[in-house]
């Protein structure tokens, strides 16, 4: 078995499908069927099979699934361990949930990174829900996001900014500058970003509390993108209020009033408990730093090395 084909699998046991994993990994779908039909011959294992519900996994097939996992992050923790006993770059890598990673992250990495130049830093968006998986797998070494649902003895998790989210409006929406209530909110269009196809995330929750139709919910590829439609008065968006001060100043946004408006969030920190001294536990320490937060509010130019998206996206119309 090679890395490749196992990355491959990996992939396909996640997405739950050969094109989405080819997708994710940049390369062919033929290149993806490949790498599985080799590890099939060289087990004497199916693995999978596709029926009409989608892919059934044989016992194999999940055990290696299991295996996969774990030995990609091994492998990956192995690359990062012999570069720092050889002095050269280090590795840090960073999952954060998508909204973090969009409006928070340039700016916090670019002032961490600045203070150690021979550290490497790969970003990759995932759904909170994987956080505890990933970092046992060995796939990340520091999760940043919403606080994981379930209680977990071998994570440790630190809460580090409380954030407000908003409801903005373009000056020539019907509802701007008028105080408003759940029913109203339930008939508008809501422009979301990917953030929003996550149930623990602070928007899912508020849409919830509010019964907005799922009809009534565009999610885009960005969130910026989702405050651009909101600017031309398309419908409401979300945005974190420190985002979206200088557009609510210049009145190219408005903000709505009202119950159901806005919505608090904290951003946490989760590394496993047995994180010892590493980039992890740096970044952990001086992400709630006053530096730290200026630069996250701020945001500036940012030197990451790597960046893998891993969000998938479901549009409703």
């Amino acid at each position: 078995m090679t890395p490749t084909q196992l990355r491959a699998f990996s992939a396909v046991v996640r997405l739950g499908s050969v094109k989405h994993a080819a997708d994710e990994l940049r390369v062919s779908e033929a290149a993806v069927s490949l790498n599985i039909a080799k590890l099939r011959r060289e087990l004497g294992d199916q693995l999978f099979v596709r029926t009409s519900t989608g892919l059934a996994f044989t016992p194999g097939g999940l055990r290696l699934a299991s295996r996969a996992a774990e030995l990609l992050g091994l492998q990956d923790r192995t690359v990062f361990e012999v570069r720092q006993a050889a002095g050269t770059q280090r590795l840090l890598r960073i999952a954060a949930s998508s909204l973090f990673a969009e409006q928070v992250a340039p700016g916090l990495i670019d002032l961490f990174t600045a203070r150690a130049k021979d550290l490497d830093v790969e970003l990759s968006v995932h759904s909170p829900s994987r956080f505890a998986t990933a970092l046992r797998n060995r796939e990340v070494d520091v999760a940043i996001g919403p606080q994981p649902v379930e209680p977990d003895d071998a994570l440790l998790c630190r809460p580090f900014l409380r954030y407000r989210m908003i409801a903005v409006v373009g000056p020539e929406h019907p509802l701007a500058g008028r105080a408003v209530d759940a029913r109203q909110l339930r008939a508008q269009t809501w422009l979301l970003g990917p953030s929003a196809a996550n149930d623990v995330s602070a928007v899912s929750q508020l849409l919830l509390r509010l019964h907005v139709p799922e009809e009534h919910q565009q999610i885009f590829q960005s969130h910026a993108a989702a405050v651009d439609q909101a600017k031309r008065s398309k419908g409401v968006a979300m945005a974190p209020a420190f985002a979206v001060t200088a557009d609510l100043a210049s009145k190219t946004l408005v903000q709505l009033s009202g119950l159901g408006t806005s919505v608090d969030g904290v951003w946490h920190t989760v590394v496993l408990a047995d994180t010892g001294p590493s980039p992890a536990a740096e970044l952990v320490r001086f992400i709630s730093t006053p530096r730290a937060i200026q630069a996250m509010m701020r945001g500036s130019g940012v030197n990451i090395g790597r960046f893998r998206p891993s969000i998938h996206i479901t549009l409703w119309s």
